[in-house]
Parts: C-alpha cells; sequence; structure tokens
C-alpha cells in the first residue's frame, strides 16, 4: 500500500513538473501566486487604514480618495480607523499586514517625522512600505488674532520683537507639522516664543481668537472658517507658492523670510514587498481620481492641493521631507510628549 501511494505521488509530481505552473511554484511559490493576484487585482474588496480618528484631516482627505479609486478599481475600499500614538498604531498594523494589496495606509507628514521626534517608532518608514501616491499637499498658513495691529508678516516680527509681554504660539501638538513650522519661523527669524501644544486645532483656534496666544501656524482646513468670518487675519502661506484656497494672502518666502516651506501632506503606502504591478494599479486609479474635476474641487474647498505622484516620485519626495524635518528638529530640540 505504501509502494503503490509513494508511486502514485512520483506520478503526481512528475506530471505536475511537465507544467509550466509546476515549475513556476517551485522555483518561486509566493511570487506565482503573486503574478496571478496582480493580474487579477483586485478580486475583493480593500482595507484602507486611517490612523487617526473620523472626521479629521487625515481621515477626510483619504476618504475621499479611496471612494474615487473604488470607482476605478470596481471594488469597495472601506475605511478602518486606528487612531493612537501619533499615527503609529495604525501604521504599524500596515507594516504587518500582507503584501497583497487589500490593506492599505492613508497618513499624514508625521509618517517621515515621527522617527526624528520619538525614541521609538515600530516600523521603518522606508523599508517596511511601498510607497504608492501622494495624495495632496495641505499649506499651513500663520493666523493671528484679528485685533493684532498687523497687517502683514514684517509687521508682526517688528510688532513681536518689541513686544514686552511673553509670547506663545500654539499647535495641535508637539511634534507636529505646525509645532515643527513655529520653531521654523522663530530660527528664521531670532524671535523668543513659548511653545504651546493642545490636542488639536480646534482648542489652540479658540485660544487664539481669545488672546492666549498669539499666533499658529495651522492647517488651511481648520483655520478656513475663520479666516473667513474674520475672527483670524491670515499673514501668510507656508509652501513655496501661493494656495489656490487663499490666493491672495503671499507665501512666508514672498513675506521676506528666505527658505521658508512649510506643509502638511498625505500619502497612500502599502506593505513592503506587495508586487509592482500591484502598486502601479493603485497609484494610477488615485492619479485618475486626483484628476476629476469634482474631486479635485472638493480637496480644493478644504485647503489642499491635489498631486497624484508616482510611486517613485512620492518615495523621493518622501526622502527630502524626512531630511528637512529632521534637520528642523535637530536645531530646534523640538521633541514629542
Amino acid at each position: 500500500m505504501t509502494q503503490r501511494h509513494s508511486a502514485q505521488r512520483r506520478q503526481a509530481l512528475q506530471s505536475l513538473l511537465q507544467t509550466g505552473l509546476g515549475l513556476a511554484l517551485l522555483g518561486s511559490g509566493l511570487p506565482a501566486a503573486h503574478a496571478a493576484s496582480a493580474a487579477d487585482y483586485p478580486a475583493s474588496t480593500i482595507k484602507l487604514v486611517i490612523p487617526y480618528p473620523p472626521g479629521g484631516p487625515t481621515d477626510l482627505v483619504g476618504r475621499l480618495v479611496a471612494i474615487s479609486m473604488g470607482e476605478s478599481l470596481k471594488q469597495t475600499i472601506f475605511i478602518d480607523n486606528k487612531p493612537g500614538a501619533s499615527g503609529m498604531v495604525g501604521a504599524a498594523q500596515v507594516a504587518k499586514a500582507q503584501p497583497d494589496g487589500y490593506t492599505l495606509l492613508a497618513n499624514a507628514s508625521l509618517q517621515v517625522i515621527n522617527p526624528s521626534v520619538y525614541d521609538k517608532v515600530p516600523y521603518d518608514s522606508f523599508n517596511d512600505f511601498a510607497p504608492i501616491t501622494q495624495i495632496v499637499d495641505v499649506p499651513l498658513v500663520l493666523v493671528v488674532n484679528s485685533e493684532l495691529p498687523v497687517s502683514n508678516v514684517q509687521e508682526l516680527v517688528a510688532y513681536l520683537k518689541k513686544s514686552k509681554a511673553s509670547i506663545n504660539f500654539g499647535s495641535a501638538g508637539n511634534a507636529s507639522s505646525q509645532h515643527l513650522s513655529g520653531e521654523l519661523f522663530k530660527l528664521k527669524t531670532g524671535i523668543a516664543m513659548q511653545h504651546v501644544p493642545y490636542k488639536g486645532s480646534s482648542p489652540a483656534l479658540t485660544d487664539l481668537m481669545g488672546g492666549q496666544i498669539q499666533l499658529m501656524f495651522d492647517s488651511m482646513p481648520s483655520a478656513m472658517p475663520f479666516i473667513t468670518s474674520g475672527k483670524l487675519k491670515a499673514l501668510a502661506v507656508t509652501t513655496a507658492k501661493r494656495s489656490s484656497s487663499l490666493p491672495q494672502i503671499p507665501t512666508m518666502q514672498e513675506s521676506g523670510i528666505a527658505d521658508y516651506a512649510t506643509s502638511t501632506w498625505y500619502g497612500l503606502w502599502a506593505p513592503k514587498n506587495t508586487p509592482p504591478e500591484i502598486v502601479g494599479k493603485l497609484a494610477q486609479a488615485a492619479q485618475q481620481a486626483l484628476r476629476k474635476p469634482e474631486v479635485a474641487a472638493q480637496y480644493q474647498r478644504m485647503g489642499a492641493e491635489p498631486v497624484g505622484s508616482s510611486p517613485q516620485e512620492f518615495l523621493a519626495y518622501m526622502r527630502s521631507e524626512e531630511k528637512k524635518w529632521a534637520e528642523i528638529v535637530k536645531r530646534s530640540g523640538a521633541r514629542a510628549d
């Protein structure tokens, strides 16, 4: 009985080896499976992990692109909010997921900032992920209380240097792009300011309007309602180019602060070793989504500029951003809580 079974198994193996599939499976089982899945991808629902609570900027940016990408890919992309530890809880989950294109990450620029400000990060921002695309770039805007007697950045600098009172600037939290943009402003102007971290933009903006803090670099989506209502003055945007949402507001560089350019940006990632064919399909779907006039218009109403870079372009941008923020962190001594 044993000999007959052994002969049957040898015959079955020989038959399998005579096919291209058998040779591929023996040579490298997982790549063969990936090749098949890449050709049919996506064959089922895709999960997009957003490492922040529902309703925040990352959630809004991620949901909008996910809906449109799902239409192009003819599959549902559902949102799985996994907040915690400055986005690191959700990002770590994606880093450990199967590299099959069915678990993705939408995150903010903290993806490359966190390693500079935290002693321990549970993943490598580059080696544990496959970049897909940069979704949008969101300028920060320098805002002050509407009653402050300044109308531009140079007047603000002069006013603050003459002020005998303590100067406080707020942010959405330690090591956020808002915080680090304020630290860069300190370095560029020589103004001594005390950073006041808040748990989000909303309470910081409330204190700015109440006069408890003197200025803030905030994200466009949260600051825009108060700018349009006249409760806050917008003095400059932080990007190298003016924002289409506030075209009348100059950049920091136009305002005399040389080599000043910061922003909050959002991107898409897959786990490392995701087949390039799948990454390419996802990048193409995202690019198609961002080119749709109705999608671009919704982002622009948030103050966000659609990007839609290639995976290679996004990786290069991530590296340049990591270097820039690490230098700001080093020079300012900023650390996370």
